[in-house]
C-alpha cells in the first residue's frame, strides 16, 4: 500500500531575520500558494501538516480552505537554522555552509543545527505518519533545507544540488512503501 507525501515548500517572503517564525508571503507568495492549492486540488490529501512558520502556514493555508481542511502545526518540522539566528551570516558563507553540510551530516555553524540533528527531530514526524496514516496522501506545508534534509534520510543522492534546483514555492510527491521511498516526482511547475 502507498503512501503520499507531497511536500509543499513555501512561497517566497520577505526576509527579515529578527521575525524568522512569524514573517509571511510577499505579494507574489501569496498568488503562488493559491496556485498551489489548485496543483493540489484533485490529488486527494487526506490531511494537512504545517511547519509553525506562518511562511509555511500561509502556503498551505488555501489547500486547507480548499479541501475545507484542518492544518495541524508541528514545531518538529521548522526549517533548519545551519547557523545561529543572533547574527547575520552573509548569503556566500551561509550557502558554502549549507553545501558542506550535506557532505558532512555533522557540521553545521556556530549555534546552529546539523543535517544530523533536524533529521533526529524531522524524520520521526515522517515515520509517524507513514506509520498511522497507511496509505493516505498527506500535504506538509515546509522550507527548502528541510525538506531536502528529509529526503536526503530516505535516499542518500538527496543533498545541495538538489536543493539549489528548488523553488518557492515548490511541490515535490513522495511515494512510501512503508518506510522505503519508492518516488519522487515535481508537481510544481515554475
Amino acid at each position: 500500500m502507498k503512501t503520499s507525501i507531497y511536500f509543499v515548500r513555501h512561497a517566497t517572503s520577505p526576509f527579515s531575520l529578527d521575525n524568522e517564525r512569524d514573517r509571511g508571503l510577499s505579494e507574489q507568495g501569496k498568488l503562488d500558494s493559491i496556485r498551489a492549492a489548485d496543483v493540489l486540488r484533485y490529488e486527494a490529501i487526506d490531511m494537512i501538516i504545517s511547519s509553525t512558520f506562518v511562511r509555511a502556514i500561509d502556503t498551505v493555508k488555501p489547500l486547507a480552505e480548499l479541501l475545507n481542511k484542518k492544518i495541524i502545526k508541528s514545531e518538529q518540522l521548522i526549517e533548519r537554522p545551519i547557523a545561529s539566528m543572533k547574527y547575520i551570516v552573509g548569503e556566500q558563507e551561509l550557502q558554502e555552509a549549507i553545501e558542506r553540510s550535506f557532505m558532512d551530516i555533522d557540521y553545521c555553524m556556530a549555534e546552529g543545527e546539523t543535517t544530523r540533528q533536524a533529521q533526529e527531530r524531522a524524520v520521526p514526524v515522517i515515520q509517524r505518519l507513514l506509520t498511522e496514516h497507511k496509505g493516505k496522501r498527506i500535504a506538509i506545508g515546509t522550507h527548502g533545507n528541510i525538506m531536502t534534509i528529509i529526503m536526503k534520510y530516505y535516499d542518500n543522492s538527496y543533498g545541495f544540488d538538489f536543493l539549489s534546483r528548488t523553488s518557492k514555492p515548490d511541490i515535490y510527491k513522495l511515494e512510501f512503501e512503508e518506510f522505503e521511498l519508492k518516488q519522487v516526482e515535481r508537481l510544481w511547475k515554475p
